[in-house]
């Protein structure tokens, strides 16, 4: 199973963003236009809180819980933090072994 850790300060910026809105935080892995399912890139959306979808798991952080798909967890190494940097004004997601996104966005998602 994978293990999370959230930043303080990434932490803060998710929950600016979040604002007063009742949404859940979930990595999507997008592959669209990236010609390939092994070339996608993950990102941060907040959506509106919901039930799980079928392909949908929940998993807790040190900070709040984040929504990922099932099907796409291969592509996530075990150990993930989610980081946010000031200089880049953007959110990183890192392993112990790599960067998998060092500019990662958060967007709010609403159906």
């Amino acid at each position: 199973m994978i293990k999370f850790t959230i930043t303080p300060r990434a932490a803060e910026r998710i929950e600016q963003k979040m604002g007063r809105q009742d949404l859940m935080l979930k990595l999507k892995y997008k592959t669209e236009g990236c010609g390939c399912v092994l070339s996608g890139v993950p990102t941060l959306e907040l959506i509106e809180k919901r039930a799980l979808d079928q392909d949908e798991i929940q998993v807790e952080t040190n900070i709040m819980p984040i929504i990922m798909e099932e099907s796409k967890i291969i592509f996530f190494d075990d150990q993930l933090k989610i980081d946010f940097s000031n200089d880049s004004q953007s959110f990183r997601l890192v392993s112990p072994s790599q960067i998998l996104n060092g500019r990662m966005s958060c967007n709010v998602i609403s159906n």
